[in-house]
C-alpha cells in the first residue's frame, strides 16, 4: 500500500508501509517485555527509519508519542506518521459503481462520499441511471482509532464499491472530524448529525438527489469496521433513543472487527477523549455497560471478528452482552488466521471473499 510519510514537516510520497515493517516488529517485541522509556524505543526506530528512508527524524521535537498514529509537537502540532491519501470519486470501470463528494453540513465541516450501483437501464444520453426508487441503504463510518483514516481513502472506496457492487446497495461513508484536534466526543457527534442528515431526505425532499430518487427509508443499515464500528453503533443506539423523523427504518448493524476500549489502547484513548474521566465505563466506549443497548429498534447485527485480531475479546464480549440483553437477532463470525481489519490492510488474503460473501448476504436477507 503506498502511502505519505511525514518527517520534519516534509511530504515523502509514495513510500510503501513495509518500510516499516521492521520497526513494527521491534515494537511488538518490546510491548511484551516491561514497559520502558517510550523516548528510548522511538530513537531507536528513528535510527531504522533514517537508515532506510536517508531522512531524520529529529526526536526532541515533540512531547508526545502514539505511534503508529501520531505524535504531538512542542508547538501543539499534532504530526501523523501515516498521511492517508484521497482517491478521486468517479465510474468504477470494473463494476460500474458512481461515486460523488458530498456536503454533509458547512457548520460543522462534515463530508462525505455516495456510491451508486451500476442499474441496466438508463434515463437519457449522459447514462444517468433512471429513478429507481427501492435500493437499500447503508451509512458506512471509517476505522483510525478516531485519529486516522478517511471517508476519501483508496481503501475505503475498495471495500465499498465491491460491497455495493455485489449487494446492490447505495452507501454513504461520513468523513467526520478526527481527534486530537477535535477531541472526543466530536467524532460521535459528526457521525450522528450526518445520519440525522440522511433522515432529512425520507420525505423525498432532501438536498442530494441520489437518496431522493433511489433509496427506500425502510430498508437502512448502519456500520463500520474498527473504530468505525463503534461510532456505527452509538448512531444505531441514539436512533433507538432520540428522535430523528418519521420514514426511517434501521434494519440491521454491521459491526467488522469493533475497536472499543481495553486497558492496552487506554493511554491513546484517554488523550483523544479528555472529557471522559473512567473511560472502560464510559457507555460511547464500552458499550457492554450501557443500558440503552437493550433499546436497540434494529432487527439484526453482525459482529465480524478476527482470529488474531487483539480487539477480538471486546468484539465477543458484545457479542455476548448484546445476545443476553436484547431480543434482536446477534450472528457473529470469526474469521481464521487474520488479524484487524484484514480486508482492508491485506488485499491478498483468501479470506476476503467469504467476509465480503457474508457482509453482502446479511444485507440481502433483507430483500
Amino acid at each position: 500500500m503506498l502511502v505519505k510519510i511525514r518527517c520534519n514537516n516534509k511530504i515523502i510520497q509514495n513510500i510503501h508501509i513495509k518500510i516499516f515493517s521492521s520497526n513494527l516488529r521491534y515494537l511488538n517485541k518490546e510491548k511484551k517485555k516491561k514497559r520502558g522509556d517510550n523516548v528510548v524505543t522511538l530513537h531507536k526506530m528513528a535510527t531504522n527509519i533514517k537508515r532506510e528512508l536517508s531522512v531524520d527524524l529529529d526526536l526532541d521535537e515533540f512531547t508526545l508519542d502514539f505511534f503508529p498514529f501520531f505524535r504531538v509537537c512542542k508547538d501543539g502540532h499534532v504530526d501523523r506518521y501515516i498521511l492517508t491519501m484521497e482517491e478521486k470519486p468517479g465510474i468504477d470501470p470494473i463494476t460500474g459503481v458512481q461515486t460523488k463528494d458530498i456536503v454533509i453540513s458547512n457548520d460543522p465541516a462534515i463530508t462525505g462520499r455516495i456510491f451508486l450501483p451500476k442499474m441496466d437501464d438508463t434515463g437519457d444520453d449522459t447514462g444517468d441511471p433512471k429513478s429507481k426508487k427501492g435500493l437499500q441503504l447503508f451509512v458506512h463510518f471509517h476505522g483510525g482509532s478516531f485519529c486516522t483514516g478517511s471517508a476519501f481513502s483508496p481503501i475505503t472506496k475498495e471495500f465499498l464499491t465491491q460491497l455495493v457492487s455485489r449487494a446492490q446497495v447505495i452507501a454513504i461513508t461520513v468523513n467526520f472530524r478526527l481527534a486530537p484536534e477535535y477531541p472526543l466526543p466530536i467524532a460521535y457527534d459528526d457521525c450522528w448529525a450526518a445520519f440525522k442528515w440522511v433522515a432529512s431526505h425520507a420525505n423525498g425532499n432532501g438536498s442530494e438527489p441520489w437518496l431522493n430518487e433511489y433509496v427506500d427509508f425502510n430498508r437502512v443499515f448502519v456500520g463500520g469496521e474498527s473504530s468505525g464500528a463503534n461510532l456505527a453503533h452509538d448512531v444505531a443506539i441514539r436512533a433507538s433513543v432520540e428522535p430523528i423523523g418519521e420514514g426511517l427504518k434501521l434494519i440491521g448493524l454491521l459491526a467488522i472487527q469493533p475497536y472499543f476500549t481495553t486497558r492496552e489502547n487506554i493511554r491513546l484513548i484517554q488523550y483523544l477523549y479528555p472529557s471522559s474521566r473512567e473511560l472502560d465505563n464510559e457507555p460511547k466506549l464500552n458499550p457492554n455497560i450501557d443500558p440503552r443497548s437493550c433499546k436497540l429498534v434494529c432487527d439484526k447485527v453482525l459482529i465480524c471478528v478476527a482470529e488474531n485480531d487483539r480487539f477480538k475479546e471486546r468484539g465477543l464480549t458484545y457479542y455476548y452482552s448484546l445476545k443476553s440483553r436484547w431480543e434482536g437477532n446477534v450472528e457473529l463470525v470469526d474469521t481464521l488466521g487474520e488479524g484487524h481489519c484484514f480486508h482492508l490492510l491485506n488485499a491478498k488474503s483468501p479470506n476476503i471473499e467469504h467476509l465480503m460473501a457474508k457482509l453482502v448476504s446479511f444485507i440481502k436477507k433483507d430483500d
